[in-house]
């Protein structure tokens, strides 16, 4: 009989609990999870399906940091949001291509905000690939070309080091803290500190922030509106209708080459941003593909 008792009154304390908060109304339950402005905390959230352990105390607050850094960079992020709407629909079907979780296209973004950046370092490109990487991956280099500005060349070595990188750590996480910290370096703490999850591991103040930006810029670009972002449809970048064009000899001038397009030297630079130089020479008749706008200019 007390058994019963306890359970009754056990199961009304949970009743209670939960009407204190779904039994409020929306604009209430709003100001306690702060739904709709900089302060909203997700209850859960993972990354490609590898769930972050909010109940360990620092990783809650080194996430609540970054979602609380981003979500105040008004400008910055709702730009980045816009940028996506044009840089996602390339990334995501060759991440799909390379079974590399979707979660990877935030790498990117917080990489580069997804333009054509230069690191103090000399990485570049949406990805910041390193000189010496890029060719490893496969990219060509020089003064005439550099495919590190290649979206999706680029995006595809990103996928070949990250599935070298899930292969060697056996897991996505771990993967993604490697693209920052270098294979070698996350493995040395790894091996350092005996532990084998990203959320254990003790890092340079870079890397060990690094998942949590990604994370961060996941939860805001996804739901932007849960943290006061609101625009409309019309005002995301759009892509532009393109052609495709294959070459395979030299061209002594890209300005005329350009206008023979229909287009002028800017247009085919921004479309074409692997082109470095004015010119293209192409002894070897290497095949390349540009792409040349059919609107929006």
């Amino acid at each position: 009989m007390n058994w019963m008792k306890k359970t009754a009154l056990i199961g009304t304390v949970v009743l209670v609990s939960g009407a204190l908060v779904y039994g409020v109304s929306t604009e209430e339950k709003n100001k306690i999870t702060h739904e709709g402005s900089a302060m909203f905390f997700p209850t859960s959230i993972d990354f490609a399906g590898e769930e972050t352990p909010l109940q360990i105390t620092d990783v809650r607050e080194r996430l609540d940091r970054e979602l609380l850094i981003n979500a105040n960079l008004d400008a910055t992020t709702l730009l980045i949001i816009k940028r996506a709407n044009r840089v996602f629909p390339i990334i995501e079907p060759i991440l799909q291509k390379y079974n590399v979780p979707d979660d990877f296209k935030y790498l990117a973004v917080i990489e580069s905000g997804l333009v054509n950046a230069v690191s103090p370092a000399g990485a570049r490109g949406v990805w910041q690939f390193m000189p010496n990487t890029a060719r490893e991956m496969g990219m060509e280099v020089n003064d005439l070309v550099d495919e590190r500005y290649h979206l999706e060349k680029s995006t595809e070595a990103a996928c070949k080091y990250l599935l070298d990188a899930k292969a060697k750590f056996g897991n996505w996480t771990l993967a993604a803290a490697s693209y920052n910290g270098g294979m070698t370096g996350v493995n040395k703490q790894i091996e350092m500190q005996k532990v084998t999850n990203y959320y254990d591991l003790l890092l340079n103040d870079e890397t060990s922030r690094y998942v949590f930006r990604i994370l961060a810029l996941k939860e805001i670009m996804r739901e932007p509106a849960k943290f006061g972002f609101t625009f409309n449809e019309q005002d995301l970048y759009a892509s532009l209708p393109s052609k495709k064009i294959t070459i395979d000899s030299s061209i002594t001038d890209l300005a005329t080459f350009a206008k023979d397009q229909g287009i002028n030297y800017k247009i085919l630079k921004i479309h074409n941003p692997w082109l470095r130089d004015k010119k293209l020479i192409n002894p070897n008749k290497k095949k390349y593909e540009l792409e040349i706008p059919l609107s929006g200019y």
